[in-house]
């Protein structure tokens, strides 16, 4: 028997529960893991409090990401004893998640736990920290270098934005940091190696179509009006890496920066990231992250806290990563 985490659905809302299952409620899968550490995202959140239509087939566990060991396996890939990390690939919204002691999912889901990395460590990184990892290779993929001007980052106080802060600074870049808070978030940004502060409000009026040229390269999270004033001040033959909506899905820019400045502009995903650029992408973290960003803000809760604490991510009322002890 163990534990987990049950959404249901009772006239039209979400209602969580801890139950204890056996192995035979879940899902099938080709590995069953042994899950050590899950993680709270806003996703998470939006699930567990019904406040998103993230779920639509219930009983559901949710939980987006997870690591662990791995318990038995039908993969030639992957042995008992083995520790492995999933994020993504519709875990947590279509198949059961990270939010219960046992997990049985594809082996095509996962990845080796990196070298040096605890599976602690795996969930503050998550789903966001292997986002900002692929928006800072989707740069140097496209030959922004150092030498060529400080790199803006838009929503630097989330997760994606605080890990692409801190991968830049390691890789030698000089950062300009965007956040709404800058007294209370300052302070961390800066330790985490950002060079420049920006209040959000100076990339939240109308862009022109073009503006100054001030940035080498870009990773926005933040999409609409914010990813247009990024583009309009975008350098000759610049880069911006794309992987969020948290302003908006729409655009309101035109092609100018396009055509006349030769900006690219690259989508992020990291849901169905292909395998073997997820391991590297892992590896790449474990190898670039240092101390000090797992010395920032991170709450450690069970799961009979995570219905408590999904209340709080969605209202704005926590700081850093939270992670759930299994």
């Amino acid at each position: 028997m163990f534990d987990a985490l049950i959404l249901n659905q009772e006239e039209k809302r979400t209602v969580a529960t801890i139950e204890q299952l056996d192995e035979s409620h879940l899902p099938e899968g080709e590995v069953l893991v042994a899950v050590d550490y899950s993680s709270l995202n806003y996703k998470d959140g939006l699930a567990i409090t019904g406040k998103g239509k993230i779920i639509r087939h219930f009983p559901m566990v949710p939980g987006i990401d997870l690591a662990g060991q791995v318990l038995r396996s039908d993969d030639s890939r992957y042995q008992e004893g083995d520790s492995v990390v999933l994020t993504g690939w519709g875990v947590g919204e279509n198949h059961w998640g990270g939010m219960a002691q046992k997990a049985s999912l594809k082996a095509d889901w996962l990845v080796p736990l990196p070298h040096g990395f605890s599976a602690k460590q795996a969930m503050m990184v998550g789903t966001a920290g292997l986002t900002a990892m692929l928006c800072v290779q989707a740069l140097i993929d496209a030959d922004i270098q150092p030498k060529d001007g400080t790199i803006l980052v838009t929503g630097a106080s989330g997760g994606v934005g605080s890990v692409a802060v801190t991968l830049l600074s390691q890789l030698g870049y000089k950062v300009a940091a965007v956040t709404g808070r800058i007294e209370q978030n300052g302070p961390l940004l800066e330790q985490l190696g950002a060079n420049q502060l920006i209040d959000r409000s100076a990339f939240e009026e109308p862009a022109r179509p073009l503006e100054k040229q001030v940035w080498a390269g870009a990773i926005d999270t933040v999409g609409s009006k914010v990813l247009a004033k990024v583009l309009s001040q975008m350098d000759y033959n610049s880069a911006v890496a794309a992987c969020g909506l948290a302003g908006g899905f729409d655009l309101p820019t035109t092609v100018m920066p396009f055509i006349l400045r030769n900006v690219r502009l690259q989508g992020v995903d990291s849901v169905s990231c292909p395998r073997e650029k997820r391991m590297a992408a892992w590896e790449t973290l474990a190898e670039l992250l240092p101390a000090q960003y797992f010395e920032q803000a991170c709450t450690e809760i069970t799961l009979n806290e995570a219905p408590q604490y999904a209340e709080k991510i969605t209202t704005g009322q926590n700081t850093g990563r939270v992670v759930i002890k299994l």
